[in-house]
């Protein structure tokens, strides 16, 4: 005998994370490669005495704490386990089957992943020179259509939209759609003409902006991630769609210590650290001979379509390990210098074509 599922995981796309091979450099998960802070540390350490006993299930200390860094009020926020959790919460409090959740493709892959779990269908509108298409996109937008998800920088190929561009698409969407404006990699963010979703709130009360600490802050293992919308009904129904207790501890204390005024000077000494490297490794891809598109993540694109693969197993042979996307390219995260000498090496032995 074999238990009932429903008829949708036999064709449920399968989140794939980063591999970590030992004794290899691991460049595919996007994670920074420097632990957090050595204050934060002190405060995880502190937190991890209370695991015996539950955790705010609404992080509400984190959740005030945002909405005073951000001048929003409180039911504006929303803490979540990981920006990606949230995605799965508003596919969960926004579509059921017969809706539509639309999304430019490649980007993040737990967006098909959102949709298909909520019984929607999904409207993937490819990418134009790897960036979002938001004209097509809204093109794409029908009485169906309930989410639609704008990854900027998007991942996996670090572009982004700019403002103009994605202030016509908002105006363009109705107003009872839901955007989401996936910011996860927003602090590595150094092109002027790249908006602050949060900015473009008030004028959209129907956006809401997911950012996370598990990026540029360095708490990837922690998975704690938020949510601020353009009115409080999205975060209250994102409160009623999550796992109890979902946030742990640990967690909210370290995302709280990572806010506090003593953290910011070293944040963004290692962020720009990550960037200077972010474009050394691009200009010395290009100059090998990669078509490798602008990118304002903490993260490169190697687009090789059908070589993509080999490629990838390539640099896994050279003790590299980098996360490919079959039939599109390679997302290779910045790690140390040393680390990116090492991937360059391996990039310059395979050659952009195989």
């Amino acid at each position: 005998m074999t238990v009932r599922l429903r008829e949708a995981m036999g064709t449920l796309p399968s989140y794939v994370p980063g591999r970590t091979v030992p004794g290899a450099i691991k460049l595919a998960s996007n994670e920074t490669p420097l632990p957090p802070l050595p204050h934060v540390l002190e405060r995880i350490a502190q937190a991890a005495t209370g695991v015996n006993r539950y955790p705010d299930s609404f992080s509400l200390e984190l959740t005030e704490a945002l909405a005073h860094r951000y001048g929003v009020e409180p039911a504006r926020v929303v803490v979540g386990c990981g920006s990606v959790s949230l995605c799965h919460q508003l596919a969960s409090a926004t579509a059921q089957p017969g809706d539509e959740v639309l999304y430019g493709w490649r980007a993040f892959e737990t967006y098909p992943i959102v949709t298909a779990i909520a019984g929607a269908d999904p409207v993937a509108v490819p990418l134009r020179d790897h960036v979002h298409d938001l004209a097509a996109m809204a093109g794409h937008v029908t009485e169906k259509t309930r989410l639609t998800f704008v990854c900027n920088p998007n991942n996996p190929t670090g572009t982004v939209v700019h403002r103009d561009e994605l202030a016509r698409f908002l105006d363009a969407v109705p107003d009872d759609v839901v955007v989401v404006l996936d910011e996860a990699y927003h602090e590595f963010v150094t092109d002027a003409g790249v908006p602050d979703g949060l900015t473009l709130l008030d004028e959209h009360p129907n956006v809401i902006v997911l950012r996370t600490f598990s990026k540029a802050y360095g708490l990837a293992g922690l998975r704690v991630g938020y949510g601020i919308a353009g009115n409080p009904e999205l975060p209250a129904a994102l409160r009623q769609t999550q796992t109890p207790f979902a946030v742990t501890t640990i967690a909210q204390q370290a995302a709280l210590a990572s806010l506090e005024p003593e953290a910011e000077s070293q944040l963004i000494a290692r962020v720009k650290d990550i960037v200077i490297e972010r474009d050394r490794v691009q200009a010395e891809l290009i100059a090998a001979g990669y078509d490798v598109p602008p990118t304002q993540a903490n993260f490169v694109w190697v687009p090789l379509g059908e070589d993509t693969v080999e490629w990838a197993a390539g640099c896994e042979q050279r003790k590299v390990i980098v996360r490919p996307f079959a039939g599109f390219g390679a997302r290779v995260t910045i790690g140390t210098p040393e680390e990116n000498d090492r991937f360059l090496a391996a990039a310059r032995a395979l050659g952009p074509s195989r």
